[in-house]
């Protein structure tokens, strides 16, 4: 869905923008959060929803390491657990970017029949990716010093930032969210 589509315009703003604000002031603050995250996975999902259960698993998993990062004492473990946290959230976007053109090239370079399906990149995964990076830097240094699952999904996946940016540290965000 375009920012400048009539779905996004006529049908989804307007139901986003009213129901959050019925639903604020109804349920509070912590339902029209929850509003916006899950309008924020019905945005993102509009264009290829079976990405979402990619988003929500990445989700669960890099809030997981940065609690776990904020948890541990020792500075070699705390690095260690940071490191792996960044590798795999390269490994996932080095996939589902460059997957079809390695094996590709390898297939032109030996002649080989390799055979995959082609990969759709998934809406958004730069940004969103290196938006958990920027969490799990502050939670490495420290900076972190709320772990709310439900604002952190909020801070990832708003989706009038998810394909427009910037990436942006959590401390200057999810205070707004309140």
């Amino acid at each position: 869905m375009l920012f400048n589509s009539y779905e996004f315009l006529l049908c989804f703003l307007p139901v986003t923008l009213l129901g959050f604000y019925l639903i604020s002031a109804q349920g509070g603050r912590r339902a029209g959060i929850a509003w916006l995250v899950f309008a924020s996975l019905f945005f993102y999902g509009w264009w290829n929803p079976k990405y979402i259960f990619l988003l929500l698993m990445s989700l669960t998993f890099n809030y997981s390491v940065a609690v776990t990062i904020a948890n541990t004492a020792p500075r070699l473990k705390r690095k260690s657990i940071f490191i792996f946290g960044i590798i795999t959230n390269l490994a996932v976007l080095g996939y589902f970017k460059y997957a079809n053109f390695f094996v590709t090239n390898i297939e032109l370079l030996t002649g080989a029949n390799y055979s995959i399906e082609s990969i759709v990149l998934p809406l958004g995964i730069s940004f969103y990716t290196f938006q958990k990076i920027a969490f799990l830097v502050d939670a490495y240094r420290g900076e972190t010093k709320e772990f709310n699952f439900l604002r952190y999904c909020l801070f990832v996946t708003f989706f009038p930032q998810l394909i427009a940016g910037p990436i942006v540290h959590h401390q200057d965000v999810i205070p707004q969210f309140s």
